[in-house]
């Protein structure tokens, strides 16, 4: 499934985003969840009273998860829709020209963002003029970034006060959709619901001089993080797994030009890895979402001699996508008035 929060695009100030799905591949058409629920279960009343997910009104994923519930429980509506349609004409059916989409999951519990990609670590620890120290091979690092700054679709970015630097990182988002604690490396991928695209933006120039004071990072992050636009299960990438990852490809473009590219199946701590270190002695909770850290080459940092020349300035539109998970745009602006 591919399960999107959305609205439409001239809705009035102030309505809530809902939850859809996508009913084809190409996500040419939207089924708009809650009225989808309705009419399976005014066609069978035994759903009702057999499944707690058809006696309440579905909103926002993130309801759907605080009320116990799982994302692939939601294919209980998807795949009975599918099976019958047409839909097209239907008052069920979204088209994605009429709608704006927000982010997957709208207010996350917690951010871990980890630093899996060898190739992008290496970059980091080459302009130290130092090398990976051991324990990076070893251990699933990660730090835990600001979730009231979580930015979706189109929503503007911009730099963070004293920052002249502003960078993008293109990496892989999962959501956790259920409790669990101390998680073993083998299993630990059952409690992700979904895979997204995820910027996790850098203020380079404030990052240096905290990484300088070996605690962080802090302001050089928490001004921003944008997810979207869509939250995909994982038994619709399963046919490209390779490795530790998936043999999908991920790419950055400002302004149209291609600037970052590269491989998921590069990654050197599975998100089975990354979520037994995260859940080492913790719980882990519905709505808590992970970061996969930078894809080699995923960010100005590594690549802009060779490309922009520059860090990202106002006027410039961000491209981050991921195959089987979508593009995720981002324009940069100049920061608002305080």
């Amino acid at each position: 499934m591919r399960l999107a929060h959305v609205r439409e695009q001239h809705a009035a100030t102030g309505t809530p985003f809902r939850l859809a799905a996508a009913l084809d591949d190409e996500g040419g058409t939207w089924l708009d969840l809650e009225p989808a629920r309705r009419r399976l279960a005014a066609r069978d009343a035994a759903l009702a009273h057999n499944q707690p997910l058809f006696r309440e009104p579905i909103t926002t994923l993130d309801a759907h998860l605080a009320a116990g519930r799982r994302v692939a429980d939601l294919a209980d509506i998807v795949t009975p829709i599918r099976a019958d349609p047409p839909v097209s004409d239907d008052d069920l059916a979204l088209d994605p020209a009429d709608l704006t989409f927000g982010p997957p999951i709208l207010r996350p519990v917690s951010f871990r963002d980890f630093y899996a990609f060898e190739t992008h670590v290496r970059a980091m620890w080459e302009r130290r003029h130092d090398t990976i120290p051991e324990a990076w091979y070893r251990l699933a690092i990660f730090y835990f970034s600001n979730v009231s700054e979580v930015r979706g679709p189109g929503q503007p970015v911009w730099a963070p006060r004293g920052s002249t630097e502003l960078d993008y990182e293109l990496e892989i988002g999962a959501l956790i959709d259920t409790p669990a604690m101390d998680l073993s490396p083998d299993r630990a991928e059952d409690v992700i619901g979904g895979y997204f695209v995820l910027n996790d933006w850098s203020a380079r120039d404030l990052q240096r001089d905290e990484s300088a004071v070996r605690l962080g990072p802090a302001k050089g992050k928490d001004f921003a993080v944008s997810i979207g636009p869509w939250l995909v299960t994982p038994d619709e990438l399963a046919d490209t797994r390779q490795a530790k990852g998936y043999d999908l490809t991920g790419t950055a473009a400002v302004n149209g030009r291609e600037c970052s590219r590269g491989s998921w199946a590069a990654i050197h701590h599975s998100f089975g890895e990354m979520l037994a270190r995260a859940s080492a002695d913790v719980h882990l909770r519905p709505g808590d979402i992970v970061g996969s850290g930078t894809i080699g080459g995923g960010s100005l940092l590594e690549v802009r001699e060779a490309t922009l020349g520059r860090f990202l300035e106002p006027g410039d539109v961000v491209a981050v996508e991921i195959e089987r998970l979508g593009r995720l745009i981002s324009p940069i602006v100049a920061p608002p008035l305080a």
